[in-house]
């Protein structure tokens, strides 16, 4: 399944740990990546899955692919800026948030609208009145099996 990480693109060391660490342990149960293809919590989630042999997608901001990290295998650019955020929470069936500013949020509120499970390392805490919520997790492997219960 394609499982979306977001996160900030500003990260501590353990941040950029954690979210290496997630983006391994997808493609070690092959899963695809889908991210928005810059820096922090993006590219660190694609190096780990392209080390691990995985698939990865970045949802570029602006227009040009060669923007992307150089851990993204299929850059898409979409010149929407922020508005891209959408398309990256789509495109997965689940989320992973590794903590996260002001885009993470949004991002997370799409998941929310849209019925995705999400995942959360040290992000913002959201519960909606409706029952959305984000299942906040304590390791990258508590992270990628929720996801994996909460859709398969």
């Amino acid at each position: 399944m394609r499982v979306s990480v977001i996160g900030g693109s500003t990260v501590t060391d353990e941040q950029y740990r954690q979210a290496r660490e997630v983006g391994r342990r997808l493609a070690e149960h092959d899963h695809t990546v889908v991210c928005g293809g810059l820096t922090g919590v993006m590219e660190a989630a694609c190096a780990g899955a392209s080390e691990a042999g995985g698939h990865t997608i970045g949802i570029l901001p602006g227009k040009r692919r060669a923007a992307a990290n150089d851990h993204v295998e299929t850059a898409i650019a979409t010149g929407l800026g922020s508005a891209r955020n959408v398309l990256v929470v789509l495109n997965g069936a689940a989320v992973v948030a590794v903590d996260g500013g002001p885009g993470t949020l949004s991002e997370l509120g799409h998941a929310l609208d849209e019925g995705r499970p999400v995942a959360g390392l040290g992000t913002h805490r959201i519960d909606g009145e409706t029952g959305e919520r984000i299942e906040h997790v304590e390791t990258p492997a508590d992270a990628v099996a929720y996801v994996e219960s909460a859709v398969e």
